[in-house]
């Protein structure tokens, strides 16, 4: 549209040139999805690349915030609504993925089971498709596994309120004061840090995956010029001889985790704005809390 071109000579003018330019970004790239969508072509890589990690991205994301949130404050039944969406999706995948660490756990006693009675130095699992890697490749797998627990988890330990905490004020305030400190929070330090993180680890998870090398810096020309040279070169480079050769996919959970972030910090905004407005006996309301099944368990998780 060239609104920011004409508009941007001011802080004020860019910003406002961005948001309205956000509904029309948005728009072009759905009615236009094979311009990023179709893999085929090399430009189109580049420009999914370049716009993973844009000023375009971000206002069309902070749009649809804004605009969730304004319906929101008119509908509290519509936030409460999101509120439930997000905070079941963090516990429908963190309840999923927890079960890896019984995966752990029988890959483990595998593994000494088959170093210590049968000397073996490769091992094949699998039922039906089976494959068949070194013993130290299936020891050093076990990082991924604690890895997808640690940054797919994270929203659903958010939401049962399982994160360590360092409480040295937010106890002794007023209802009304925690949770508007809980509503600042969310805003000033988890989607900003969020943000910071994603911009970084997007570019961080393409340099391992693509030749020529992206950088935050390339503008998008630049970019749909090194498309010409553009290759597949996923790393699948090992710490260790034979050892576990996919490390690439630390950097896609490094990106899964920033999502799931994102979404709780904008579930904790909505629910501590309702829970401020609504009072008191509206805390907690609709939280879905898994229920350790021990009285003295159930005792320290209501006081922690």
């Amino acid at each position: 549209m060239g609104l920011v071109e004409a508009w941007g000579g001011n802080p004020i003018g860019w910003l406002f040139a961005n948001l309205i330019e956000a509904f029309y970004n948005f728009g072009y790239a759905l009615t236009h999805p094979g311009l990023w969508l179709d893999w085929s072509d090399k430009a189109a890589i580049m420009r999914f690349i370049y716009y993973g990690a844009s000023t375009e991205l971000f206002f069309v994301v902070l749009v649809i915030f804004l605009i969730v949130t304004v319906c929101g404050l008119v509908w509290n039944g519509f936030m409460w609504g999101c509120v439930r969406a997000l905070e079941g999706f963090a516990n429908a995948v963190g309840r999923t993925v927890a079960w890896i660490g019984l995966l752990m756990v029988l890959q483990q006693i595998v593994i000494i089971f088959m170093q210590r009675v049968f000397a073996a130095s490769q091992l094949t699992l699998g039922f039906g498709l089976s494959v068949t890697f070194d013993i130290s490749w299936w020891s050093e797998e076990l990082k991924l596994y604690n890895a997808m627990i640690v940054c797919l988890c994270v929203s659903y330990t958010f939401v049962q309120q399982g994160h360590v905490r360092v409480d040295l004020i937010y106890s002794n305030v007023s209802y009304s004061t925690k949770r508007i400190i809980d509503m600042v929070g969310s805003l000033l330090f988890m989607l900003p840090s969020a943000t910071l993180v994603w911009l970084y680890g997007w570019n961080f998870f393409w340099r391992v995956m693509i030749v020529p090398q992206v950088s935050a810096s390339d503008s998008l020309d630049r970019l749909l010029t090194k498309s010409r040279a553009l290759r597949w070169n996923i790393e699948t480079i090992a710490f260790s001889p034979n050892g576990f050769n996919a490390y690439f996919l630390f950097k896609v959970l490094l990106l899964c985790f920033v999502a799931l972030v994102m979404l709780q910090s904008v579930a904790f905004f909505f629910r501590s704005y309702l829970e401020f407005k609504e009072g008191p006996a509206s805390e907690g309301k609709y939280l879905d809390r898994d229920a350790p099944g021990d009285s003295t368990a159930e005792l320290a998780a209501e006081l922690h």
